[in-house]
């Protein structure tokens, strides 16, 4: 099992609280392949937090929440700002 953090920087403070809701409730209810997914906001920068067994690289997930970004936060938050902060094994 793989524990997977993500960081989006650049998000509008605005934007930033509803769109961290609306992307744990995404994952939630529509992209369970995912489990205990979190999505926060802070200092203009959205983390999302999610275990799976099957993405070691973190590149599925990296693309689904990049999907959501779009889908959610209406000021465009640049190119090339997500990062993965960490990627640990879990048992």
């Amino acid at each position: 099992m793989y524990r997977v953090v993500l960081q989006c920087n650049g998000i509008n403070p605005d934007e930033g609280p509803d769109a961290a809701q609306d992307i744990t409730r995404e994952f939630a209810e529509h992209r369970r392949h995912h489990r205990n997914v979190i999505c926060q906001f802070e200092n203009g920068t959205l983390t999302l937090t999610a275990e799976n067994d099957w993405d070691p690289k973190a590149l599925a997930l990296m693309d689904e929440f990049s999907d959501c970004i779009s889908a959610y936060i209406k000021d465009d938050p640049g190119d090339g700002n997500m990062i993965v902060k960490s990627i640990i094994v879990i048992e």
